[in-house]
């Protein structure tokens, strides 16, 4: 089975298009530091929560991409756009469409 893991974040009013498009932006390297997707999602009635899906080839995968440089120049310009409230499930992925 494969590492997967659901996040919530939620940013400072205004922000989340900024965050979105910073997220989205820094997922390019991802599939070669062995993620297998990647999927940013936003309610309809809540304008500052973000939820991030991601599916690895393993955790050590996961942990190795927060160390790229495009992720920590990413998280440095998403930080001050966040509250701190976050949210993570991890889990063990069985399957699914397109894994």
């Amino acid at each position: 089975m494969t590492y997967g893991c659901i996040v919530s974040m939620k940013t400072t009013p205004g922000s989340r298009d900024e965050v979105v498009a910073i997220l989205l932006g820094a997922a390019d390297g991802l599939p070669a530091a062995g993620c297998d997707a990647y999927v940013v999602g936003l309610a309809d009635d809540d304008d500052v929560t973000i939820w991030v899906t991601e599916v690895w080839r393993s955790k050590e995968h996961h942990d190795a991409s927060l160390e790229l440089p495009e992720a920590r120049a990413a998280m440095g310009k998403a930080m001050p756009l966040l509250t701190g409230e976050f949210t993570k499930q991890e889990l063990a992925i069985a399957g699914g469409l397109g894994l």
